[in-house]
């Protein structure tokens, strides 16, 4: 049975724009197991990212309501310096852009020996033989991630290395104190194909090292097919379907999943033209609160077969969607389009 590491519960996170808050995470709950990759998926601003930074509570102007259960203690009932002992120690992330992420005045093993210092347990190891270890570690950390000649590495500053070898110090640091939750907001952003590949490669053999449990943070399904267990679909900071990897892929309900899916190029040889799906996401302003919030998208589908409030339902065991519009959603045909 699968050990629960996370919970959420209806977590809204908040933003004042022109004196009004308003909802970029809302009445989200999810949880997170051990050893689990869950991937969460959606377009640019569908709030993942702020999602993410909920859970590490790295939001300075936020207004956050709901709870975030870590082994049984409210996260956001932590003061800073309780936080501080569990960020980088037993949660950490991977930030989606590595050059912003490090410092570009420290060389990267004096980095990853920071985080290393400030989570030692007591003064009494901090001495010129911790030090020593610390640097063995760093180089250790660095060869683990895959950078060829970690000693050399150590000594270099972030613009030295590629995009790729950023990356990998990022997950470096990320790692260097084995945490049980590991957050990836878009690890593979502006890297290669092959690189992509490496990295994600490298992030599911530190799932099996550490028995972690790992939120995936990405827009890419491909990513999602290849790496996670199970997905929660987002959409204007709502959850709209959860399911097994198996299950969303064979099994999609909800119309924006679908459309996500649709959207995808394929080696079909029936498939001629790629699905668009029309619209934007609204921005945060001026998102609809009441209502499915992805009907401005499918117009085609009566008024009446959605949810005036919509709410996730379990259509089968373990699987989720949001409104019951999925009933009656069909694809437009060509001339339907015209």
């Amino acid at each position: 049975m699968a050990e629960e590491l996370l919970r959420i519960e209806n977590l809204s996170t908040s933003f004042r724009i022109s004196g009004e808050l308003y909802a970029a995470v809302d009445d989200v709950s999810l949880t997170v197991n051990k050893n689990e990759i869950l991937a969460i998926v959606g377009e640019s601003g569908s709030g993942k990212s702020a999602l993410a930074f909920s859970i590490m509570g790295l939001h300075t102007r936020a207004h956050i309501q709901g709870a975030i259960h870590y082994k049984g203690q409210n996260l956001t009932a932590l003061s800073p310096t309780e936080l501080n002992r569990l960020r980088g120690n037993e949660i950490s992330m991977i930030f989606q852009d590595p050059l912003s992420a490090l410092n570009p005045l420290m060389m990267i093993g004096e980095q990853i020996e920071e985080v290393l210092l400030l989570h030692e347990s007591s003064q009494t190891t901090r001495s010129n033989k911790s030090k020593k270890h610390r640097k063995l570690r760093a180089i250790e950390l660095l060869q683990k991630v895959g950078i060829p000649q970690p000693e050399y590495a150590y000594g270099q500053y972030p613009h030295e290395l590629s995009g790729g070898m950023r990356q990998r110090v990022v997950i470096a640091i990320a790692i260097a104190n084995q945490p049980k939750l590991l957050i990836a907001d878009e690890p593979t952003t502006a890297l290669d194909v092959t690189i992509q590949l490496q990295i994600l490669e490298l992030i599911r053999r530190l799932k099996e090292d550490m028995n972690a449990g790992i939120i995936l943070i990405t827009h890419d399904l491909g990513v999602v097919a290849e790496m996670a267990d199970r997905v929660a679909v987002m959409y204007a900071g709502q959850i709209v379907e959860i399911a097994s990897i198996h299950a969303l892929m064979t099994k999609a309900k909800h119309p924006y999943t679908r459309s996500l899916m649709s959207s995808l190029p394929t080696a079909s040889e029936g498939k001629t033209r790629l699905h668009v799906i029309h619209g934007l996401v609204p921005s945060l302003k001026h998102l609809p609160r009441q209502g499915c919030r992805f009907r401005s998208r499918i117009p085609w589908i009566d008024e009446t077969a959605h949810e005036v409030n919509p709410r996730l339902h379990e259509v089968e065991p373990g699987h989720y969607v949001r409104c019951s519009c999925y009933k009656n959603f069909h694809f437009l045909n060509h001339r339907e389009e015209e």
